[in-house]
């Protein structure tokens, strides 16, 4: 086989984004907003989030930085609320998002468990997000690592929660995969010494990703092709 492990990016990769999260963040929008156009709009620059169409650009920051630096950055507008706070919020609120599967995720991650493979999620989402969303899905005990931001390895696109999961695995990194629909996703797994795997369920096309990825696939279940050969 290619690879003994395989770490997974959350959004945009085990979730498709913009099923799961362009309606979502319309709605976080309306309630922090209140009613007031001005800090809608506001929040919604910050975001670079359309809301007329109600769907994230490509460019924007919530695709790969971390919870903590959108929650920082979306505080610049919100008056009376601290970076700290609209985390709390996004992170309580997130339980309310409608997650949509990129593909059947039990049978698929089962069928790579049974290959020998280990798993991971590493995102630049919180810890608590991440297992929250990961048992929502019904997913969570597939995992032999899950991190977030900030769980105490840093955030992509720095390599270091990669080489976290390759030491938790017992997976030398030239052995492990990191699949991510960012260039974030890519450049951390590239200077981790993986291979590097990009999915199109994300907002990043193909000619994207394709500079900093050794495949790029549809999305997850092509995996499983890839490895047959």
């Amino acid at each position: 086989m290619p690879v003994d492990a395989i770490l997974f990016d959350k959004d945009g990769t085990l979730f498709d984004f913009g099923a799961t999260w362009n309606g979502w963040a319309g709605r976080v929008i309306a309630d922090l907003a209140r009613g007031d156009t001005g800090l809608a709009e506001a929040l919604a620059e910050v975001l670079d989030y359309d809301l007329d169409a109600a769907v994230f650009r490509p460019t924007s920051m919530a695709i790969a930085e971390s919870n903590g630096d959108i929650a920082h950055s979306m505080s610049l507008v919100l008056p009376g609320m601290t970076g700290p706070q609209v985390e709390r919020y996004l992170e309580q609120h997130s339980a309310d998002a409608a997650l949509s599967p990129a593909v059947p995720l039990p049978a698929f991650l089962d069928g790579l468990a049974g290959r020998g493979i280990a798993l991971g999620v590493m995102t630049n989402d919180s810890e608590y997000s991440a297992t929250s969303q990961l048992t929502g899905a019904g997913v969570l005990d597939r995992f032999a690592f899950v991190a977030g931001y900030d769980s105490g390895f840093g955030a992509k696109p720095a390599p270091e929660p990669l080489l976290a999961f390759c030491e938790a695995v017992d997976v030398l990194p030239g052995r492990a995969a990191m699949v991510g629909d960012s260039t974030h996703d890519l450049i951390a797994g590239r200077a981790a010494g993986m291979v590097t795997i990009g999915v199109l369920t994300g907002l990043a096309g193909a000619g994207e990703l394709a500079p900093f990825a050794d495949y790029v696939l549809p999305n997850i279940g092509h995996i499983e092709g890839w490895i047959a050969g």
